[in-house]
């Protein structure tokens, strides 16, 4: 797993940080649930990269997942599940 997720940055913000050895490409961010999350398009991160993610609802951890979609350099799909 090439990603660290920060929960105590600030209110509602979570920090996604690549702390893998590649960069990864075409990071995608889904709230499956009710919470709510700005729209934000592919992104690329290098190795020690991070991305600020604003997600607000309530009772998260009961209701809500966030689903991180990337591809490794090799054209690999991944899909990481993160529950509050």
């Amino acid at each position: 797993m090439p990603f660290r997720i920060e929960r105590d940055v600030g209110p509602r913000r979570y920090l996604l940080t690549n702390d893998g050895p590649e960069p990864v490409d075409g990071v995608t961010l889904t709230l499956v649930g009710p919470g709510v999350m700005p729209a934000s398009t592919p992104s690329t991160l290098q190795p020690g990269e991070s991305l600020e993610v604003m997600i607000s609802g309530r009772d998260l951890a009961r209701s809500t997942v966030l689903l991180v979609r990337w591809f490794r350099s090799t054209g690999e799909e991944y899909l990481w599940r993160v529950s509050f």
